[in-house]
């Protein structure tokens, strides 16, 4: 369930591993915090962690359960930070989504993490930055949701990318439909807006500094990140919007070649309905027909229904029908 436990005192992580008692008597002397990372715990070796930090039993409900929005709430002395990661397939044009959750108190971080996401990297980078890591949790906090926010725009070069090759699609002289990978990115980027921009305003709130548990010094740092989010917010939009004009534009290609096949389809019909009217003026047996008997009588028939055919096969070449 813990992936990781240590302690960082002016910016440097303690040498060793600690046991979670360890690791929260260690939080409660001098210039020191603990970060705890944890994998999809369940009710029962959550309880622990819970009890050591006095976490709120609201917010250890949201942890375990997951599946909540993105949000920052302040819960008696710790603050619950709740995220939504994002990585692209590109074997079907989907997102993949995780979540984490942070919770952040003046000398600890609990993040709890559930699907696949690259945590243990932004601790590893972090661990670098002694300077930020000096301002305590907070800056381990930063490190996250920047890392967070900048997987969400590598996301969108991705769906701009596969936009961009189905709208060429659409247009194409291609007779395949792409409705269904439309749907499937225009869900994706459905997702994917309701990762970001719920998170706008707790972003907001850390980059102006609102929350006492976090080091004002951090504040600076998570501007950068509101400013990137506020751009992945902006291209959000844009694809969906983009994606509503080629589901549009697709059903109307769709309409405009059921068109064509139609009146191609009538044109012929057309055509094969002179030598069809002729040879039903011809077959009604009729034994006064004076035709019948004219030596040129056949030939002449077969050149008018010619003619007729050829002049219709112009007319309908020139009207674009054919």
């Amino acid at each position: 369930m813990i992936v990781d436990c240590a302690v960082y005192e002016k910016g440097k992580r303690r040498p060793g591993t600690l046991e979670l008692e360890e690791a929260y008597e260690a939080c409660r002397k001098g210039e020191t915090f603990v970060w705890i990372g944890l994998h999809e715990p369940s009710e029962q070796e959550f309880d622990s962690v819970a009890r050591e930090f006095e976490l709120h039993e609201l917010a250890v409900e949201d942890a375990i359960k997951a599946h909540q929005r993105p949000k920052l709430e302040l819960y008696g002395d710790s603050l619950l930070v709740v995220l939504k990661t994002a990585a692209f397939d590109e074997s079907d044009d989907g997102v993949a989504f995780g979540e984490i959750l942070v919770f952040v108190g003046e000398s600890f971080l609990v993040s709890v993490r559930h699907g696949d996401w690259p945590l243990h990297d932004v601790r590893l980078r972090m661990e670098g930055r002694a300077d930020l890591l000096r301002f305590g949790p907070g800056a381990a906090l930063y490190a996250i949701v920047d890392r967070v926010v900048d997987d969400y725009a590598d996301v969108l070069a991705n769906l701009d990318a596969a936009i961009t090759n189905v709208e060429a699609q659409v247009f194409s002289t291609s007779r395949e439909s792409p409705a269904a990978r439309i749907y499937a990115l225009k869900r994706g980027v459905l997702d994917l807006h309701a990762a970001v921009v719920p998170l706008l305003e707790p972003v907001a709130s850390l980059a102006r500094g609102d929350q006492d548990l976090i080091d004002e010094r951090i504040a600076p740092y998570f501007r950068d990140v509101q400013d990137h989010l506020l751009r992945a917010a902006g291209d959000v939009m844009s694809a969906r919007e983009l994606l509503t004009h080629v589901l549009t534009a697709n059903l109307t290609q769709a309409s405009i070649r059921q068109n064509e096949d139609v009146r191609k389809i009538s044109a012929w019909a057309a055509i094969i309905a002179v030598p069809t009217m002729v040879a039903g003026i011809y077959g009604m047996n009729f034994d006064h027909m004076p035709e019948l008997a004219w030596t040129f009588g056949y030939p002449l028939v077969i050149a008018v229904i010619l003619v007729a055919c050829f002049a219709l096969y112009r007319n309908f070449r020139r009207l674009g029908w054919l």
